[in-house]
């Protein structure tokens, strides 16, 4: 074993070598980019750019601990309780399968601690998961203060371009960026879920190179459903380094001989193709994660939330089911309020069963009538939450989150189950069986409205001992894993008040998510905008609903509302019985172009054509091989110097075709060649009614 012996990981375009330090006491990373980047000398050595901090302070180290590192940061902190922090490890041994997973451990036997840092390339894609390992090896437990997942290090000249996604209730997915010059930057959430804030998931790139086009582009997404943080540290060296893992509620957890500890995986990134490239990586590693069910249509569902509200009846939804199907709607789901005790959110959370009093014919009779329309039928579940006038809190108050002899909050007039006992899992799961064992569902939408706040056990020990919030986690998981396991021809939605929940353990287990409440078409267009440049958009559920809604009094026509859903997985969730005969048969003939091109939304690579700020913006999808080119494209209503006439012309130039090819339009028949459609632009004649559209090219 040589002091600077070096491993490659290999992803379908990319490599990343690691090797490790002279001293022998960590790894660090030599090079990270496309095929050949690793010859040659490493842009990441800051070992000789200032002085009075420690080599390992300096060091683009892959995960190294306090002790070692005593000034920049470091990615672990742990201690023997009571006595003083620090980690002084060696390496001791690797294993590594060819170019595909290496493993690396570090030990530190007067700790009495080991650390396995472990690394896996994900085929057909150029992402690398990354996690460690520690293990509690001495006769003595240990206190972990902080365990991340990884460290990333990247080059950038004098300052990082960090673009991020952040935003409140409402208003998530919102694309922003920072120049890192000097400094921390640093942003999560202790709310046990990802939250509504900020998602877990950064780029970085050189500031000093553009956004877009060819700008190596670097990424991190974190596959943790709990509390969790991003930090990045422009160091003093010239590093930009960024740490990434769970945050443990307590401020720390206990580690007892001969356990370990497995962080959650960091989902590493890279593409020379700028923020848009990295996407089309992103979408790329989430296809994989759905497995075998990516071949399956997301349906188009009608959800009758908007609509009815809690007034839930058989009736009323069945009027709403009628004219869901007219429009062509293959799923239909009913929301909130079809349980006992769920007049308004003030009670009947938990007690799982159909209101009689709604179904007088019985539930089976309903969901018969809505299958009878030719849809298939879906119900909308919140199993975290209960109702303090709930039967079920009657009998379990003592399942909620709480802190012994102090008051309980109320958010939205609930409590939170603490997920992370098991017999809180076991009454989740045995509910859920026999909902969906007793009734033809086809579709779940899992809801969580609200955070824990008095987030206790009593009686379960010292906190740090709980470690509530990797439980709750575990115990989510495990309902989802269930689900798919015993229940897999059913379709899993997964929502948080929105988009609190959306990150890659979610995604890995759900079929589609929500990114936000809010449907209001302006507002919704920037959230998706967001949302594309992380994730897929075969994961991302979008409802036309009414304009002016519930957010925002802007109008935009039936079919900026239709073309903007049809971004991603369409739904319907307007109250069609105030729709004229016109708006449904209009909205039939979206519906039916949707499904004719779904395939190629949910399947294909995307560009994302200007941005919401633009006058014109658009979303380009490539069907896989070529033959179809979608674009979904709509007007903003933002001036842009021209006057407002009708009739007014404005061009999306498209990317990534054959400029000798030639794509026909199959609406309108027009041909046009590809380096028109890169120099020129596709065309677009907009007016006061008409501020959407969606283009359908093939190549001929």
């Amino acid at each position: 074993m040589t002091a600077r012996e070096s491993w490659l990981l290999r992803t379908e375009h990319t490599v990343y070598e690691v090797a490790l330090a002279d001293t022998g006491q960590w790894a660090e990373l030599v090079a990270w980019g496309p095929h050949g980047v690793e010859s040659g000398p490493s842009p990441l050595d800051w070992s000789r750019r200032t002085h009075f901090i420690t080599p390992a302070d300096l060091a683009p180290a892959e995960y190294i601990p306090y002790g070692l590192r005593p000034f920049n940061g470091a990615d672990l902190v742990a201690q023997r309780p009571g006595a003083e922090r620090g980690v002084y490890w060696r390496f001791t041994e690797a294993s590594a399968d060819a170019d595909r997973a290496l493993r690396l451990v570090f030990t530190d036997d007067t700790l009495g601690l080991r650390a396995a840092l472990c690394y896996e390339t994900v085929a057909g894609t150029d992402v690398i998961l990354r996690w460690t390992e520690l293990t509690c090896v001495g006769d003595d437990e240990l206190r972990l203060e902080r365990f991340d997942s990884a460290a990333v290090n990247i080059p950038a000249a004098d300052a990082a371009r960090l673009t991020y996604l952040s935003g409140q209730w409402s208003r998530e997915f919102q694309r922003t960026q920072l120049e890192l010059t000097r400094g921390r930057f640093e942003m999560g959430s202790t709310q046990a879920v990802p939250g509504h804030a900020y998602a877990p998931w950064l780029a970085v790139q050189d500031a000093a190179a553009p956004a877009e086009g060819a700008t190596p582009t670097y990424g991190i997404a974190l596959e943790w459903s709990g509390n969790w943080h991003i930090t990045a540290d422009a160091e003093p060296g010239g590093a930009l380094r960024v740490r990434a893992g769970r945050v443990p509620h307590e401020g720390a957890v206990r580690l007892a001989p001969g356990a370990t500890l497995t962080t959650p995986r960091l989902a590493c990134a890279f593409s020379p193709d700028g923020l848009e490239g990295l996407a089309r990586v992103w979408h790329r590693y989430e296809r994989g994660l759905t497995g075998d069910r990516m071949n399956r249509p997301r349906k188009v569902l009608y959800n009758s939330w908007e609509a009815t509200g809690f007034a839930v009846e058989a009736a009323s939804q069945l009027e709403l089911a009628s004219l869901a199907a007219d429009m062509g709607a293959e799923l239909f789901v009913v929301d909130d309020g079809w349980f006992p005790g769920r007049a308004d959110d003030t009670g009947g959370l938990g007690d799982w069963t159909p209101d009689p009093k709604a179904f007088p014919a019985g539930f089976d009779d309903f969901i018969g009538q809505v299958r009878a329309l030719g849809m298939d039928f879906g119900l909308w579940v919140e199993p975290e939450a209960i109702s303090p006038a709930s039967e079920l809190y009657a009998r379990h108050p003592e399942w909620v989150y709480r802190v012994e002899g102090r008051p309980a909050t109320l958010v939205r007039n609930q409590l939170l189950l603490d997920l992370g006992r098991t017999d809180v899992q076991d009454f989740v799961l045995a509910t859920l069986d026999r909902l969906l064992g007793d009734h033809p569902i086809s579709y779940l939408k899992w809801d969580m409205n609200r955070p824990p706040t008095e987030r206790g056990r009593p009686g379960g020990g010292p906190a740090e001992q709980q470690d509530l919030d990797a439980a709750h986690v575990a115990g989510y998981l495990r309902v989802l894993d269930h689900l798919r396991a015993h229940h897999p021809d059913v379709t899993v939605e997964g929502c948080a008040g929105g988009g609190a929940r959306i990150e890659h353990a979610t995604i890995a287990r759900t079929d589609v998510v929500w990114p936000s409440d809010n449907t209001a078409p302006l507002d919704r267009l920037s959230i998706q905008y967001g949302y594309l440049h992380a994730h897929a958009p075969h994961t991302m559920s979008s409802w036309v609903t009414d304009s002016p809604g519930v957010f925002d009094p802007r109008p935009r026509s039936l079919g900026f509302r239709f073309v903007n859903a049809m971004a991603g997985v369409l739904g319907i969730g307007a109250d069609i019985r105030t729709w004229t005969p016109e708006q449904r048969t209009e909205a039939a003939g979206w519906v039916a172009r949707y499904k004719d091109i779904r395939d190629v939304i949910h399947h294909g690579e995307i560009r994302l054509l200007n941005t919401p700020a633009d006058a014109t913006c658009g979303v380009q999808y490539d069907e896989p091989g070529g033959a179809r080119v979608v674009v979904t494209a709509w007007n903003t209503g933002r001036l842009d110097g021209a006057p407002l006439v009708p009739g007014r012309a404005s061009r999306l130039r498209l990317r990534g075709l054959d400029p000798r090819a030639r794509y026909a339009d199959t609406a309108t028949g027009t041909v046009l060649s590809g380096a028109h459609l890169l120099h020129s632009g596709l065309p677009f004649t907009w007016s006061a009614h008409y501020d959407a559209e969606l283009v359908v090219l093939t190549r001929q």
